[in-house]
């Protein structure tokens, strides 16, 4: 499919509970990307677009922007582990969602807006570092627009 004629990209999806996303690639192609567990970052994933596009299946959702921002950055919070910024930030998010658990309770309102906000933080931080290790799928620029 011609990204041009489709003129709905970037879009969001989980499959199989994993985030990916259709974007219009340098020659005007639609290319998927699906996040890599392992690293982080994005591997090509091509053969997924018309499945997520055309087939009516119980394990694909579609997302929002927002929504596979933070089901990108649980992801990565989940299965990375290591050191610097974007993973003190993850610990905070941690700490937060620890501190309802052991009390029993959801998120406040203001502990869901601090999450969600330290997800988009820690969203673009990783992209910024795929970026600039070369990674063709890492768009930092996502988590800042509408």
């Amino acid at each position: 499919m011609n990204a041009s004629e489709a003129g709905r990209w970037p879009a969001f999806f989980s499959y199989y509970d994993s985030p990916v996303k259709l974007v219009a690639g340098p020659d005007g192609q639609v290319v998927a990307y699906r996040l890599s567990k392992d690293t982080g970052g994005w591997y090509r994933a091509d053969n997924l677009i018309n499945r997520l596009l055309y087939l009516d299946d119980d394990e694909i959702d579609r997302l929002t922007r927002d929504e596979f921002i933070s089901h990108t950055e649980v992801d990565r919070a989940y299965y990375l582990r290591g050191d610097g910024p974007v993973f003190a930030l993850y610990e905070t998010v941690r700490a937060i969602q620890d501190l309802a658990d052991a009390e029993r309770r959801p998120l406040t309102e203001r502990e869901a807006a601090l999450v969600a906000g330290l997800r988009r933080r820690t969203f673009v931080m990783f992209e910024e570092q795929l970026q600039q290790a070369g990674d063709p799928g890492a768009d930092p620029s996502l988590a800042g627009e509408g």
